[in-house]
């Protein structure tokens, strides 16, 4: 009887342990570009932005994205009433031209990025990357955290919101 039961507490224990490692699993399951900027809750503007112009869907695809994402506080950084006008249905094909101006083509590691003195964004217009007393700069906007890495690409954290050449 007693090896009946250390049997069956050896099961359980196995069966509990294979559970839990198929959560943890799970849970270990990169997200996407769009589901790792929702959870991250300092992207909640960016967040509105991309939802507003319809192009969520274009950051939970399978085609690999960077995205250099300013935070919450970056766009604070904007003229008083920028983000209102930019979320206006009017303004539909200006919002897309900034998002898309911070989003390139395949999945660009930091390391990958920096050996680049230009990168070609989506919206067709090129970012400059340079370095600047030591700290990694796009467009004059300030990489504060790199790869965050996502199932559909990477993840390049900024402190301002950088606007193409035509919309300044």
């Amino acid at each position: 009887m007693k090896m009946f039961a250390r049997i069956a507490v050896a099961a359980l224990l196995l069966t509990g342990t294979f559970v839990t490692n198929v959560k943890a699993e799970e849970t270990a399951k990169p997200k996407t570009i769009a589901e790792t900027a929702i959870a991250a809750g300092q992207f909640n503007t960016l967040v509105a932005a991309v939802k507003a112009a319809g192009l969520v869907e274009a950051l939970s695809g399978e085609t690999p994205l960077t995205v250099f994402a300013p935070t919450d506080a970056a766009f604070g950084k904007l003229p008083k009433g920028t983000v209102e006008s930019l979320l206006k249905p009017e303004a539909l094909e200006q919002l897309q031209a900034i998002l898309k101006y911070h989003v390139v083509a395949g999945k660009m590691p930091a390391e990958k990025v920096l050996q680049q003195d230009e990168l070609k964004t989506l919206q067709g217009q090129a970012l400059t990357i340079n370095m600047v007393d030591g700290a990694a700069m796009v467009n004059g906007a300030k990489i504060v955290k790199t790869d965050i890495m996502c199932s559909n690409g990477v993840i390049h954290v900024i402190d301002a919101v950088v606007l193409p050449p035509a919309a300044e």
